[in-house]
């Protein structure tokens, strides 16, 4: 009778990483193909609202009815080469980077299509694990998705103020109608907005959120004249 020779630890080890890897990849496209028609229902930022006592605004709004004027503000302040680059920007990260060492304000150099996989499927904050797993969506969005629905889905999951969440539900919380009429001016004060908001208002703006956002609105216009946005034409 031949015995079985019992597999080594290290065998059983590698087994265990190979199936967990093939589980993982496996999930984390089906998990994409999904959103791809699939509004996210909800996602850890707004869990994290919801412990902390928080109710959730949210109302989606397909991108064919928001106001162009939210998209190119989008791309105006947060990244010009959305329509060109493939997910990162190496240009913007390394500029971010330089600046970070110098001290002042932390900057930072993460695409559109960068801060949708982290929204939609990842926390926020820091670490490798999470800049990794960030990068790794960031590739199948970008292939599985397109730009539109990259940017369909950041304008619709971005945190837009304590408890809300995408521009539509921003637009009425401080504008008091939806986002398909939003104006220049009010696209760009709630693109201000995006990096803090909830620090940050788009009604009366002070400071630097006021001089942001009339950068943002004269930065618009160049996106609309240079056709940056052609990607969502």
């Amino acid at each position: 009778m031949v015995s079985r020779k019992k597999p080594r630890p290290a065998d059983r080890l590698g087994r265990w990483i190979g199936r967990s890897i093939v589980f993982f990849v496996t999930g984390s496209v089906l998990w994409v193909i999904v959103y791809r028609f699939v509004p996210p229902p909800i996602t850890f930022t707004m869990l994290g609202d919801l412990l902390e006592g928080h109710a959730v605004s949210k109302d989606w709004m397909p991108l064919s009815r928001i106001a162009p004027a939210m998209p190119h503000a989008a791309i105006a302040a947060e990244d010009a080469k959305f329509c060109s680059h493939g997910g990162f920007d190496r240009e913007a990260i390394e500029k971010a980077m330089a600046h970070n060492e110098s001290g002042g304000r932390i900057r930072g150099g993460s695409t559109i299509s960068q801060q949708t996989a982290k929204n939609a499927f990842l926390w926020q904050g820091g670490g490798f694990v999470r800049k990794g797993l960030e990068a790794w969506f960031t590739v199948l969005i970008e292939n599985l998705w397109g730009k539109r629905r990259i940017m369909e889905v950041y304008l619709n999951i971005a945190e837009t103020g304590i408890g809300t969440y995408g521009v539509n539900a921003g637009s009425q919380r401080y504008f008091h109608h939806d986002a398909s009429k939003l104006t220049s001016i009010e696209a760009s004060r709630m693109a201000a907005v995006l990096p803090l908001p909830k620090k940050r208002g788009a009604v009366v703006p002070k400071g630097f959120t006021r001089r942001y956002g009339n950068a943002i609105a004269a930065r618009s216009a160049v996106v609309e004249r240079e056709a940056m946005d052609a990607c969502l034409r």
